[in-house]
């Protein structure tokens, strides 16, 4: 399914649009100018769950931390946003990049909004999903069993902060604050749950550094350095990060083996390289 701008908004919002399109999975971002000639941007998405509540969090927030919001249709999907640069955490150094995520979390992570989900009721669906698998699913089944007995303990705590919850490299932006630059988070999907649940997209994605040439050590000793990294910045609990980032990389396997079952075919090279750096990630944080 396409995303397209819905008609009449620019007018209605007395925007100007620029040439280009940014085209993410599920969204359009283009740029615009106010009537009052500031630089922002526009934001389209297709319904989803996840993204249902964006516009919630980022008013809750008002730009500390994130992106800042100016205005909003939940009807439309439709998000008018700050301009940032679209300068990313993708070519900055790992652990630099990981300490400055782990400071974000403390900014982002204000007390839960009675209007999100909780993450819990997320994580209980796809837990009773890789149970019904378990036998399965490509992962060894003490890793499997672990992740399920972990994720029942977590979830029953009740939800302590609002969650981005899908805070990586790409996700992370460079803007402005009182004439300083600062990184600022952009496209959560926010719910209330655990701040320890945010860690493991740092620690998968920009996995192919690990095994560089030039990377220092093993690629179980880059893992542990990253996650340090976040915990340390966070000032988050060693052993609850630990076993979020357990479970999350088992679920995280889980579905690139469910997407082949359903779609009935082998998995890809790409989906057994995914299932083997999330293994490799469940097994490094806790060796």
């Amino acid at each position: 399914m396409s995303v397209s701008i819905p008609e009449g908004l620019l007018d209605e919002w007395e925007l100007v649009a620029g040439d280009e399109r940014w085209h993410g999975t599920r969204s359009l971002v283009l740029p615009v100018t106010t009537r009052q000639g500031r630089a922002a941007a526009l934001k389209i998405a297709l319904p989803d769950d996840e993204s249902e509540h964006e516009h919630i969090a980022l008013q809750r927030w008002q730009g500390n931390g994130a992106v800042l919001l100016l205005r909003a249709d939940p009807s439309r999907r439709a998000l008018l946003l700050e301009r940032l640069d679209r300068d990313d955490l993708v070519d900055v150094w790992d652990l630099e990049a990981c300490e400055i995520v782990g400071s974000l979390y403390g900014r982002l992570h204000v007390p839960p909004m009675p209007q999100l989900r909780d993450q819990s009721s997320y994580v209980a669906r796809w837990v009773g999903a890789l149970q019904r698998d378990a036998a399965t699913v490509p992962v060894p089944r003490r890793l499997v069993d672990q992740a399920i007995g972990l994720a029942r303990d977590l979830c029953r705590e009740p939800a302590s902060a609002v969650l981005h919850g899908d805070l990586h490299y790409e996700n992370v932006l460079c803007g402005e604050r009182d004439g300083d630059p600062q990184w600022l988070a952009i496209d959560p999907k926010p719910t209330n749950g655990d701040p320890h649940y945010e860690l493991e997209p740092m620690l998968r994605n920009r996995f192919e550094e690990y095994l560089l040439p030039g990377a220092v050590g093993s690629v179980r000793d880059g893992i542990r350095r990253r996650f340090h990294a976040l915990v340390d910045a966070a000032g988050f609990d060693e052993s609850r990060a630990r076993d979020w980032a357990v479970v999350r990389s088992v679920l995280n396997a889980h579905w690139a083996h469910e997407e082949a079952v359903r779609t009935g075919r082998r998995p890809t090279a790409d989906e057994r390289e995914h299932v083997t750096a999330c293994i490799t990630i469940a097994k490094a944080v806790q060796d």
